[in-house]
């Protein structure tokens, strides 16, 4: 019943596609121990110039934000001065009043060039 002959008759052509398949394998993981190396310092490379880039744009948009609000404040202080046209300003001095009283203090002051440097400190 037990046949002591261990003669396994395998063709030749599937021997070399094991022995190549084998190999193919050992190559794969070889060349990976090599290549993971540098893919790791180029992920970490692009990784970089990726927040340098969105470091770059927050601070264009933080300089647009900072113009917008100037250019917003100039424009307030433009509607300011037109919602109010009788506020005179000398130095430190502001006067406000409707716009007869506005005559007045105007009249006043070219009449008493002294009131101008009431408050001001230099």
């Amino acid at each position: 019943m037990y046949n002591s002959n261990n003669n396994v008759n395998v063709p030749t052509q599937v021997t070399k596609g094991i022995i190549w398949g084998i190999a193919g394998v050992v190559f794969v993981i070889v060349a990976m121990a090599f290549i993971r190396p540098w893919y790791n310092v180029w992920s970490q490379e692009m990784e970089g110039k990726a927040e340098f880039a969105k470091a770059e744009q927050n601070r264009k948009i933080k300089i647009e934000e900072a113009r917008a609000n100037l250019e917003a404040e100039k424009l307030n202080a433009q509607a300011e001065q037109r919602q109010s046209p009788c506020r005179l300003q000398y130095g430190q001095v502001s006067l406000s009043r409707h716009v007869d009283d506005c005559l007045v203090a105007e009249v006043r002051l070219l009449a008493h060039p002294e009131i101008l440097y009431v408050g001001r400190r230099d």
